[in-house]
């Protein structure tokens, strides 16, 4: 987990750096690191198009942020057991390492 986060504090530093713009902007920040990875991968010139499209949305803040969604969900799976996924108990146990790991992570 630790070396994602790295790979990816790279590339953000990298962009807030190139686009003073980003820095102001979530919303236009993710909407550029999408962009850097799906502009890698094969996809047709019309794929392409509704993808810039979406992203467009993304960094005009037209859609719900990823964050606000992903709070919401955690709250109502608190709330209401019967919400929650396959995968919940695995990621509460895994919560404690990952905490630890970030309070350890020295990224300078």
């Amino acid at each position: 987990m630790t070396r994602i986060i790295r790979g990816l504090q790279k590339r953000i530093e990298r962009l807030l750096q190139s686009n003073p713009d980003l820095r102001d902007s979530d919303d236009r920040l993710l909407a550029n690191i999408y962009w850097n990875h799906i502009s890698k991968s094969r996809f047709t010139k019309a794929e392409l198009e509704g993808v810039t499209k979406f992203l467009k949305m993304v960094a005009g803040g037209q859609l719900p942020d990823f964050g606000s969604v992903k709070r919401c969900r955690q709250k109502l799976q608190q709330l209401y057991p019967a919400l929650r996924g396959k995968l919940y108990e695995k990621r509460h146990k895994r919560a404690k390492v990952v905490k630890k790991e970030l309070t350890d992570w020295n990224p300078w």
